[in-house]
């Protein structure tokens, strides 16, 4: 497929920008990403990951001390929980590792789809495709996706390249959907996919304020 090979073209050596050395350390750091920005999460890791360099250490952490240490990532209370909830639950059923199969990773607390499967493509190298808001705004610009439902998603984009490839597409989407198909104002210009994205040039900064205006015009009275 066109999209898949100029992708791989453009971003040959992709990898995850979370900073980690194993499965334990990206789990966490992948945990305390949401809301937040990839940067922010690895300033606070390395102090972290000093603290509590395995799930037996972090399960019998002070929430107190982690809140502190994870703070400037926001919602640190709620991330506090999670993390070590996860830590106590890689503990408590399987051995102190971090799974390798999806349907245990999601029963891990703080852990979701997405979140496995990106412990499976990126630590362990095993098939999996994380769809987060960059890979759902891409696939469906492009035109790779009518869904909305990540499940959904990540199934039409997993019928598109073999299994072993899952993972790096999902990681190019992302780069892609950092560097040059913003949210706001995508980059159509320069752009290696505007010849065959059917959303190209489409796409401005005004277009949501443009139909909220629409949704508040008042209905027009009926003549006589």
């Amino acid at each position: 497929m066109e999209v898949v090979r100029l992708l791989k073209q453009e971003y040959p050596d992709v990898r995850c920008a979370l900073e980690h050395r194993d499965a334990y350390e990206l789990l966490t750091a992948t945990i305390l990403s949401a809301q937040t920005t990839d940067l922010r999460v690895n300033m606070v890791t390395p102090a972290l990951f000093a603290r509590y360099p395995s799930p037996a250490d972090l399960a019998h952490a002070n929430p107190a001390d982690v809140e502190e240490i994870i703070k400037s990532t926001g919602f640190f209370r709620a991330k506090t929980r999670s993390i070590i909830g996860m830590a106590n639950a890689l503990v408590d059923r399987f051995g102190g590792e971090v799974p390798t199969e999806l349907d245990d990773l999601v029963t891990v607390p703080g852990v979701g789809r997405k979140t496995g499967n990106v412990v499976r493509s990126v630590a362990y190298d095993l098939p999996g495709l994380p769809v987060d808001t960059h890979v759902t705004r891409l696939s469906r610009r492009l035109g790779l996706t009518t869904e909305t439902d990540p499940v959904k998603i990540e199934r039409d984009l997993n019928a598109l390249v073999p299994p072993e490839e899952w993972g790096r597409l999902s990681l190019r989407l992302i780069e892609h959907g950092r560097r040059v198909c913003l949210a706001r104002r995508p980059r159509c210009d320069i752009c290696v996919l505007n010849e065959i994205c059917p959303s190209a040039f489409k796409i401005d900064g005004n277009e949501k304020k443009t139909a909220k205006r629409a949704r508040k015009a008042p209905a027009k009275k009926a003549a006589g």
